[in-house]
């Protein structure tokens, strides 16, 4: 298992709602700061990360996401 951490950048008040659509997202939250929502990615395969993260990018309102993969 792969896991990653993707800052979302995004003016919806219920950006992290929409994130948890994403089926390889386990769990998200708004935060405050210079992003405004936290997703938390489990996926197989390291390749399967950037699948998600481009997912997340054609969400209505993202603006823009930084990924940072776990590593062991």
């Amino acid at each position: 298992m792969v896991k990653a951490v993707v800052l979302v950048k995004s003016p919806k008040k219920l950006i992290a709602a929409r994130l948890r659509k994403v089926s390889a997202i386990y769990d998200s939250f708004p935060v405050s700061g210079q992003f405004d929502a936290v997703a938390l990615i489990k996926v197989k395969d390291l390749s399967e990360i950037k699948d998600v993260t481009t997912e997340i990018q054609l969400i209505n309102g993202v603006e823009r996401t930084e990924t940072m993969v776990e590593v062991q």
